[in-house]
Protein backbone atom coordinates (compact mmCIF):
# COMPACT_ATOMS: atom_id res chain seq x y z
CA UNK A 1 0.00 0.00 0.00
CA UNK A 2 2.81 2.39 0.87
CA UNK A 3 4.55 1.57 -2.40
CA UNK A 4 1.34 2.36 -4.29
CA UNK A 5 0.94 5.69 -2.52
CA UNK A 6 4.59 6.53 -3.10
CA UNK A 7 4.23 5.71 -6.79
CA UNK A 8 1.10 7.87 -7.02
CA UNK A 9 2.82 10.74 -5.22
CA UNK A 10 5.71 10.77 -7.71
CA UNK A 11 3.48 10.38 -10.79
CA UNK A 12 4.44 13.03 -13.38
CA UNK A 13 1.95 15.23 -15.16
CA UNK A 14 0.35 14.00 -18.36
CA UNK A 15 2.30 15.28 -21.36
CA UNK A 16 0.98 17.62 -24.03
CA UNK A 17 -2.26 18.96 -22.52
CA UNK A 18 -4.49 20.59 -25.17
CA UNK A 19 -3.86 24.34 -25.38
CA UNK A 20 -6.56 26.80 -24.44
CA UNK A 21 -8.61 27.39 -27.58
CA UNK A 22 -11.87 28.75 -28.86
CA UNK A 23 -13.99 25.87 -27.43
CA UNK A 24 -12.87 26.86 -23.94
CA UNK A 25 -13.73 30.52 -24.54
CA UNK A 26 -17.04 29.53 -26.09
CA UNK A 27 -17.89 27.33 -23.09
CA UNK A 28 -17.11 30.16 -20.69
CA UNK A 29 -19.09 32.60 -22.81
CA UNK A 30 -22.15 30.34 -22.79
CA UNK A 31 -22.04 29.46 -19.09
CA UNK A 32 -22.09 33.03 -17.80
CA UNK A 33 -25.46 33.99 -19.35
CA UNK A 34 -26.88 30.60 -18.33
CA UNK A 35 -25.93 31.30 -14.71
CA UNK A 36 -27.43 34.78 -14.85
CA UNK A 37 -30.60 33.48 -16.49
CA UNK A 38 -31.05 30.80 -13.82
CA UNK A 39 -30.54 33.40 -11.11
CA UNK A 40 -33.39 35.51 -12.48
CA UNK A 41 -35.82 32.72 -13.33
CA UNK A 42 -35.43 30.29 -10.44
CA UNK A 43 -37.94 31.19 -7.72
CA UNK A 44 -36.56 29.01 -4.88
CA UNK A 45 -33.06 30.51 -5.02
CA UNK A 46 -32.17 32.36 -1.82
CA UNK A 47 -29.12 34.55 -1.62
CA UNK A 48 -29.73 35.09 -5.30
CA UNK A 49 -27.13 37.81 -5.95
CA UNK A 50 -24.39 36.04 -3.99
CA UNK A 51 -25.05 32.73 -5.74
CA UNK A 52 -25.00 34.28 -9.22
CA UNK A 53 -21.82 36.25 -8.52
CA UNK A 54 -19.99 33.22 -7.11
CA UNK A 55 -21.04 30.69 -9.76
CA UNK A 56 -20.50 33.11 -12.65
CA UNK A 57 -17.23 34.35 -11.17
CA UNK A 58 -15.79 30.83 -11.06
CA UNK A 59 -16.42 30.21 -14.77
CA UNK A 60 -12.96 31.58 -15.80
CA UNK A 61 -11.29 28.78 -13.82
CA UNK A 62 -12.24 26.48 -16.70
CA UNK A 63 -9.78 28.31 -18.95
CA UNK A 64 -6.81 27.15 -16.86
CA UNK A 65 -8.12 23.77 -15.74
CA UNK A 66 -5.62 21.80 -17.86
CA UNK A 67 -2.49 23.88 -17.26
CA UNK A 68 -3.15 24.76 -13.59
CA UNK A 69 -5.57 22.08 -12.34
CA UNK A 70 -4.65 22.16 -8.63
CA UNK A 71 -4.81 25.98 -8.22
CA UNK A 72 -8.17 26.07 -10.00
CA UNK A 73 -9.56 23.32 -7.75
CA UNK A 74 -8.21 25.08 -4.68
CA UNK A 75 -9.68 28.46 -5.70
CA UNK A 76 -13.07 26.93 -6.43
CA UNK A 77 -13.15 24.92 -3.19
CA UNK A 78 -12.13 27.88 -1.04
CA UNK A 79 -14.68 30.24 -2.59
CA UNK A 80 -17.56 27.73 -2.51
CA UNK A 81 -16.67 26.75 1.06
CA UNK A 82 -16.62 30.39 2.16
CA UNK A 83 -19.97 30.91 0.45
CA UNK A 84 -21.46 27.97 2.36
CA UNK A 85 -20.22 29.41 5.63
CA UNK A 86 -21.58 32.85 4.73
CA UNK A 87 -25.03 31.58 3.81
CA UNK A 88 -25.12 28.89 6.49
CA UNK A 89 -25.99 26.31 3.87
CA UNK A 90 -29.44 27.82 3.37
CA UNK A 91 -29.00 28.60 -0.32
CA UNK A 92 -29.72 25.69 -2.70
CA UNK A 93 -27.02 24.97 -5.23
CA UNK A 94 -27.50 26.34 -8.70
CA UNK A 95 -27.98 23.79 -11.47
CA UNK A 96 -25.47 25.64 -13.65
CA UNK A 97 -22.71 24.96 -11.10
CA UNK A 98 -22.49 21.43 -12.50
CA UNK A 99 -19.67 22.72 -14.72
CA UNK A 100 -17.40 22.72 -11.62
CA UNK A 101 -17.10 18.93 -12.03
CA UNK A 102 -14.82 19.62 -15.00
CA UNK A 103 -12.16 20.80 -12.55
CA UNK A 104 -11.67 17.50 -10.63
CA UNK A 105 -11.79 15.67 -13.96
CA UNK A 106 -9.00 17.88 -15.29
CA UNK A 107 -7.06 17.44 -12.05
CA UNK A 108 -6.93 13.65 -12.38
CA UNK A 109 -6.55 13.75 -16.16
CA UNK A 110 -3.72 16.27 -16.48
CA UNK A 111 -2.28 16.92 -13.01
CA UNK A 112 0.66 15.19 -11.39
CA UNK A 113 0.18 12.53 -8.72
CA UNK A 114 1.12 15.00 -6.00
CA UNK A 115 -1.43 17.51 -7.31
CA UNK A 116 -4.09 14.78 -7.49
CA UNK A 117 -3.54 13.73 -3.87
CA UNK A 118 -3.60 17.29 -2.55
CA UNK A 119 -6.57 18.21 -4.75
CA UNK A 120 -8.49 15.12 -3.63
CA UNK A 121 -7.97 16.11 0.02
CA UNK A 122 -9.26 19.62 -0.71
CA UNK A 123 -12.29 18.25 -2.56
CA UNK A 124 -13.15 15.83 0.25
CA UNK A 125 -12.92 18.57 2.88
CA UNK A 126 -15.17 20.80 0.77
CA UNK A 127 -17.63 17.94 0.17
CA UNK A 128 -17.80 17.14 3.90
CA UNK A 129 -18.37 20.83 4.70
CA UNK A 130 -21.17 20.98 2.14
CA UNK A 131 -22.75 17.83 3.56
CA UNK A 132 -22.67 19.16 7.12
CA UNK A 133 -23.97 22.65 6.32
CA UNK A 134 -26.46 21.60 3.65
CA UNK A 135 -27.58 18.15 4.80
CA UNK A 136 -30.62 16.87 2.89
CA UNK A 137 -30.42 13.16 3.64
CA UNK A 138 -28.19 10.14 3.40
CA UNK A 139 -29.11 9.47 -0.22
CA UNK A 140 -28.06 12.94 -1.37
CA UNK A 141 -24.82 12.78 0.63
CA UNK A 142 -23.87 9.37 -0.76
CA UNK A 143 -24.87 10.47 -4.26
CA UNK A 144 -22.66 13.57 -4.05
CA UNK A 145 -19.60 11.55 -3.01
CA UNK A 146 -20.39 8.97 -5.71
CA UNK A 147 -20.52 11.64 -8.42
CA UNK A 148 -17.21 13.12 -7.25
CA UNK A 149 -15.61 9.65 -7.20
CA UNK A 150 -16.96 8.85 -10.66
CA UNK A 151 -15.57 12.09 -12.12
CA UNK A 152 -12.16 11.45 -10.56
CA UNK A 153 -12.16 7.85 -11.81
CA UNK A 154 -13.13 8.98 -15.29
CA UNK A 155 -10.24 11.43 -15.41
CA UNK A 156 -7.82 8.74 -14.24
CA UNK A 157 -9.16 6.24 -16.77
CA UNK A 158 -8.67 8.62 -19.69
CA UNK A 159 -5.21 9.47 -18.34
CA UNK A 160 -3.99 5.88 -18.30
CA UNK A 161 -5.72 5.06 -21.56
CA UNK A 162 -3.78 7.89 -23.22
CA UNK A 163 -0.56 6.64 -21.63
CA UNK A 164 -1.18 3.11 -22.91
CA UNK A 165 -1.72 4.44 -26.41
CA UNK A 166 1.51 6.46 -26.24
CA UNK A 167 3.37 3.27 -25.28
CA UNK A 168 1.78 1.42 -28.19
CA UNK A 169 2.73 4.21 -30.60
CA UNK A 170 6.31 4.17 -29.31
CA UNK A 171 6.40 0.40 -29.83
CA UNK A 172 5.17 0.77 -33.41
CA UNK A 173 7.81 3.40 -34.14
CA UNK A 174 10.51 1.26 -32.54
CA UNK A 175 9.56 -1.75 -34.65
CA UNK A 176 9.66 0.40 -37.77
CA UNK A 177 13.13 1.64 -36.82
CA UNK A 178 14.30 -1.94 -36.37
CA UNK A 179 12.91 -2.96 -39.75
CA UNK A 180 14.58 0.01 -41.42
CA UNK A 181 17.85 -0.86 -39.69
CA UNK A 182 17.62 -4.37 -41.14
CA UNK A 183 17.09 -2.95 -44.62
CA UNK A 184 20.06 -0.62 -44.15
CA UNK A 185 22.14 -3.55 -42.97
CA UNK A 186 21.51 -5.26 -46.32
CA UNK A 187 22.57 -2.08 -48.11
CA UNK A 188 25.81 -1.77 -46.14
CA UNK A 189 26.57 -5.46 -46.71
CA UNK A 190 26.05 -4.93 -50.45
CA UNK A 191 28.50 -2.00 -50.55
CA UNK A 192 31.13 -3.85 -48.51
CA UNK A 193 30.82 -6.90 -50.77
CA UNK A 194 31.30 -4.67 -53.83
CA UNK A 195 34.42 -3.16 -52.27
CA UNK A 196 35.86 -6.60 -51.54
CA UNK A 197 35.19 -7.84 -55.08
CA UNK A 198 36.76 -4.75 -56.69
CA UNK A 199 39.81 -5.00 -54.43
CA UNK A 200 40.29 -8.65 -55.41
CA UNK A 201 39.89 -7.80 -59.09
CA UNK A 202 42.39 -4.96 -58.79
CA UNK A 203 44.95 -7.23 -57.14
CA UNK A 204 44.46 -9.96 -59.74
CA UNK A 205 45.01 -7.61 -62.71
CA UNK A 206 47.59 -5.27 -61.18
CA UNK A 207 50.53 -7.08 -62.81
CA UNK A 208 49.14 -7.03 -66.36
CA UNK A 209 47.12 -3.77 -66.07
CA UNK A 210 48.57 -1.31 -63.56
CA UNK A 211 45.76 1.17 -64.26
CA UNK A 212 43.25 -1.41 -62.97
CA UNK A 213 44.40 -0.74 -59.41
CA UNK A 214 43.56 2.97 -59.78
CA UNK A 215 40.13 2.12 -61.20
CA UNK A 216 39.48 -0.30 -58.36
CA UNK A 217 40.46 2.33 -55.79
CA UNK A 218 38.01 4.81 -57.30
CA UNK A 219 35.17 2.29 -57.11
CA UNK A 220 36.12 1.33 -53.57
CA UNK A 221 36.17 4.98 -52.54
CA UNK A 222 32.67 5.55 -53.94
CA UNK A 223 31.28 2.39 -52.37
CA UNK A 224 32.94 3.19 -49.05
CA UNK A 225 31.35 6.66 -49.01
CA UNK A 226 27.92 5.17 -49.66
CA UNK A 227 28.42 2.47 -47.04
CA UNK A 228 29.54 5.05 -44.47
CA UNK A 229 26.46 7.19 -45.15
CA UNK A 230 24.16 4.20 -44.81
CA UNK A 231 25.89 3.14 -41.57
CA UNK A 232 25.31 6.60 -40.12
CA UNK A 233 21.64 6.29 -40.95
CA UNK A 234 21.53 2.82 -39.39
CA UNK A 235 23.12 4.05 -36.16
CA UNK A 236 20.52 6.82 -35.94
CA UNK A 237 17.52 4.57 -36.35
CA UNK A 238 18.66 1.45 -34.50
CA UNK A 239 17.42 1.45 -30.93
CA UNK A 240 17.90 -2.13 -29.77
CA UNK A 241 20.86 -4.52 -29.69
CA UNK A 242 18.95 -7.45 -31.19
CA UNK A 243 20.25 -9.83 -33.86
CA UNK A 244 19.74 -8.46 -37.35
CA UNK A 245 17.64 -10.39 -39.83
CA UNK A 246 19.80 -11.10 -42.88
CA UNK A 247 16.85 -11.87 -45.16
CA UNK A 248 16.95 -9.49 -48.16
CA UNK A 249 14.24 -6.83 -48.04
CA UNK A 250 11.80 -5.85 -50.75
CA UNK A 251 12.39 -2.96 -53.13
CA UNK A 252 10.75 -1.01 -55.92
CA UNK A 253 11.28 -3.93 -58.30
CA UNK A 254 8.93 -5.98 -56.09
CA UNK A 255 6.02 -3.52 -56.41
CA UNK A 256 4.69 -5.50 -59.37
CA UNK A 257 3.87 -8.31 -56.96
CA UNK A 258 1.21 -6.09 -55.42
CA UNK A 259 -0.72 -5.96 -58.70
CA UNK A 260 -3.84 -8.12 -58.96
CA UNK A 261 -6.87 -8.53 -61.23
CA UNK A 262 -9.42 -8.06 -58.45
CA UNK A 263 -10.87 -11.56 -58.20
CA UNK A 264 -11.17 -11.41 -54.40
CA UNK A 265 -11.33 -7.65 -54.01
CA UNK A 266 -10.43 -4.41 -55.76
CA UNK A 267 -7.91 -4.68 -58.57
CA UNK A 268 -4.45 -3.22 -57.98
CA UNK A 269 -2.75 -1.39 -60.83
CA UNK A 270 0.97 -0.63 -60.40
CA UNK A 271 2.80 1.83 -62.65
CA UNK A 272 6.42 3.01 -62.32
CA UNK A 273 6.96 5.94 -64.63
CA UNK A 274 10.78 6.11 -64.53
CA UNK A 275 13.75 3.82 -64.08
CA UNK A 276 14.67 3.79 -60.40
CA UNK A 277 17.40 1.19 -60.47
CA UNK A 278 19.97 3.61 -59.06
CA UNK A 279 18.19 4.63 -55.87
CA UNK A 280 19.51 3.33 -52.50
CA UNK A 281 17.97 0.08 -51.27
CA UNK A 282 16.75 1.84 -48.11
CA UNK A 283 14.57 4.16 -50.20
CA UNK A 284 13.36 1.29 -52.35
CA UNK A 285 12.47 -0.75 -49.27
CA UNK A 286 10.60 2.21 -47.77
CA UNK A 287 8.62 2.77 -50.97
CA UNK A 288 7.67 -0.90 -51.06
CA UNK A 289 6.66 -1.04 -47.39
CA UNK A 290 4.53 2.10 -47.61
CA UNK A 291 2.87 0.88 -50.82
CA UNK A 292 2.24 -2.56 -49.33
CA UNK A 293 0.69 -1.10 -46.16
CA UNK A 294 -1.45 1.31 -48.19
CA UNK A 295 -2.75 -1.43 -50.49
CA UNK A 296 -3.51 -3.66 -47.49
CA UNK A 297 -5.43 -0.86 -45.77
CA UNK A 298 -7.41 -0.12 -48.93
CA UNK A 299 -8.39 -3.76 -49.34
CA UNK A 300 -9.52 -3.98 -45.73
CA UNK A 301 -11.28 -0.68 -45.23
CA UNK A 302 -12.22 0.82 -48.63
CA UNK A 303 -15.95 0.21 -48.93
CA UNK A 304 -17.26 -0.42 -52.44
CA UNK A 305 -13.78 0.06 -53.91
CA UNK A 306 -13.14 -1.49 -57.32
CA UNK A 307 -9.66 -0.20 -58.11
CA UNK A 308 -6.42 0.67 -56.29
CA UNK A 309 -3.74 2.60 -58.13
CA UNK A 310 -0.05 2.58 -57.17
CA UNK A 311 2.03 5.22 -58.93
CA UNK A 312 5.77 5.85 -58.51
CA UNK A 313 7.52 8.86 -60.04
CA UNK A 314 10.82 10.59 -59.43
CA UNK A 315 12.93 13.60 -60.27
CA UNK A 316 16.56 14.46 -59.63
CA UNK A 317 16.08 14.93 -55.88
CA UNK A 318 13.11 12.87 -54.70
CA UNK A 319 10.95 9.79 -55.26
CA UNK A 320 7.17 10.13 -54.98
CA UNK A 321 4.73 7.30 -54.22
CA UNK A 322 0.97 7.74 -54.58
CA UNK A 323 -1.54 5.04 -53.64
CA UNK A 324 -5.23 5.83 -54.17
CA UNK A 325 -8.52 3.96 -54.30
CA UNK A 326 -12.07 4.73 -55.42
CA UNK A 327 -13.89 3.57 -52.29
CA UNK A 328 -16.36 5.48 -50.15
CA UNK A 329 -15.01 8.05 -47.70
CA UNK A 330 -16.85 8.32 -44.42
CA UNK A 331 -16.30 9.18 -40.77
CA UNK A 332 -15.94 5.52 -39.87
CA UNK A 333 -13.24 4.99 -42.44
CA UNK A 334 -11.36 8.07 -41.27
CA UNK A 335 -11.29 6.67 -37.75
CA UNK A 336 -10.15 3.23 -38.89
CA UNK A 337 -7.38 4.39 -41.18
CA UNK A 338 -5.68 6.51 -38.51
CA UNK A 339 -4.10 3.38 -37.05
CA UNK A 340 -0.69 1.98 -36.32
CA UNK A 341 0.01 1.11 -39.96
CA UNK A 342 -0.19 4.77 -40.96
CA UNK A 343 1.97 5.74 -37.99
CA UNK A 344 4.59 3.21 -39.07
CA UNK A 345 4.58 4.57 -42.62
CA UNK A 346 5.04 8.11 -41.38
CA UNK A 347 7.83 7.04 -39.04
CA UNK A 348 9.73 5.26 -41.82
CA UNK A 349 9.41 8.24 -44.17
CA UNK A 350 10.51 10.64 -41.44
CA UNK A 351 13.58 8.56 -40.60
CA UNK A 352 14.71 8.86 -44.23
CA UNK A 353 14.12 12.61 -44.32
CA UNK A 354 10.85 12.40 -46.25
CA UNK A 355 7.15 12.87 -45.65
CA UNK A 356 4.07 10.64 -45.74
CA UNK A 357 0.50 11.95 -45.74
CA UNK A 358 -2.85 10.21 -45.93
CA UNK A 359 -6.38 11.52 -46.32
CA UNK A 360 -9.56 11.47 -48.37
CA UNK A 361 -9.35 12.31 -52.06
CA UNK A 362 -11.21 15.35 -53.45
CA UNK A 363 -13.70 13.19 -55.37
CA UNK A 364 -13.91 9.91 -53.46
CA UNK A 365 -11.62 7.32 -51.98
CA UNK A 366 -8.43 7.60 -50.00
CA UNK A 367 -4.94 8.68 -51.05
CA UNK A 368 -1.55 8.04 -49.45
CA UNK A 369 1.33 10.18 -50.71
CA UNK A 370 4.96 9.64 -49.71
CA UNK A 371 7.90 11.75 -50.85
CA UNK A 372 11.42 10.50 -50.03
CA UNK A 373 14.81 12.03 -50.90
CA UNK A 374 16.42 10.13 -53.73
CA UNK A 375 19.70 9.87 -51.82
CA UNK A 376 18.02 8.27 -48.81
CA UNK A 377 19.55 10.74 -46.34
CA UNK A 378 18.15 10.60 -42.81
CA UNK A 379 16.53 13.61 -41.32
Amino acid sequence: MLALLRSLWHEPRSPHPPPRGWPDWALAGVLVPIVVLEGFLRPDLSWRVVSVIVVAGLVPTLLWRRTLPLPMVAITSVITGATLLLTGGDSPQMYASIYILLLPYALFRWGSGREAVIGLAILLVNACLSTVLHYTGVADAVGGFAVLSAVAALGGAFRYRARARIRELDQVKLLEREQLARDLHDTVAHHVSAMAIRAQAGLATAASRPEAAAEALKVIEAEASRALAEMRVMVRVLRRTQPVDLTPGRGIADLERLASRGRLGPSVDVKISVDLGDIPPSVGAAIYRIAQESVTNARRHARHASRIEVRVAADDTSVCLRVSDDGDTGAGRLAVRRGYGLIGMMERADLLGGTCEAGPSPDRGWTVTAVLPRTGSAA
